[in-house]
């Protein structure tokens, strides 16, 4: 009970503090519907076009990030253990990186168009310069003295790769894939305002065409809790499959 209790009260806090600054007369109430206003808006989504929206945008993301990170995780790979190819390469990651993705939109809509492969591609560049560096961070503090050991106990390079390597890098490729998928819906909307007319991106910009507060609070809510089922999700297997590093510590 006490941990339910540690899970809920951050989020009636939340609650409690919207309500406050609805009533409060701070802020014009017509700009900040109530939740159970945003609640009943919900509803009434859920039994039209709201099921589609969150599909189309968990497959783009799903797409988008799998695609990237699968890219991602030899590439940082190798500029994690290959000091001499990180230092000729990093400047240009870091440069890609630091470009936002909604700067990138004309471009992809003139070499890939306005159908969904421009979508895909948006999320992919986000997913995969994310999943680099983390990547690559981590590979590259991976201490030595674990090959050295494998080398003096007799251990060929392939069986070095597979049972020492392979394993420890298995934490950074979870991390880097819940890097990606963090900002892959964090650029979502950027990624659907190439000509969406379904997911959630497109429903909160459409309601802000039209004003619909409580429309755009139920796309951001829903982005936010997908999000986080599919963090929580993450987290659940990488606990699984790292088990052994708790059982060496």
């Amino acid at each position: 009970m006490r941990r339910v209790a540690l899970i809920l009260a951050p989020w009636l806090v939340l609650i409690a503090g919207w309500y406050g600054i609805h009533y409060s007369g701070l802020i014009n109430p017509a700009l900040v519907p109530t939740p159970h206003a945003v609640a009943q808006r919900f509803v009434e989504l859920v039994q039209t076009r709201l099921p589609l929206d969150i599909l189309m945008s968990t497959r783009r993301v799903f797409i988008g990030v799998l695609s990237g990170t699968v890219l991602a995780v030899p590439v940082g790979f190798v500029l994690g253990w290959y000091p001499n190819v990180r230092h000729f390469i990093d400047p240009l990651i870091n440069f890609f990186r630091a470009l936002p993705p909604i700067a990138l939109i004309p471009l992809v809509i003139v070499y890939f168009g306005v159908d969904e492969l421009a979508k895909i591609v948006i999320l992919f560049y986000a997913s995969f310069f994310a999943g680099v560096i983390v990547m690559y961070e981590g590979i590259s503090q991976i201490s030595p003295i674990y090959v050295r050991v494998s080398r003096t106990l007799g251990a060929t390079d392939s069986e070095i790769f597979r049972k020492v390597i392979v394993p420890l890098a298995v934490p950074h490729m979870l991390t880097a894939l819940r890097v990606a998928l963090g900002v892959a819906w964090a650029t979502l909307v950027a990624s659907e305002l190439i000509a969406a007319q379904q997911g959630l991106g497109a429903l909160i910009q459409n309601a802000g065409s039209f004003f619909q507060l409580d429309i755009i609070y139920v796309g951001i809510i829903c982005i936010g809790f997908i999000a986080l089922f599919m963090d929580l999700a993450l987290r659940a297997i990488a606990r699984r499959l790292v088990s052994w590093q708790e059982r060496i510590a």
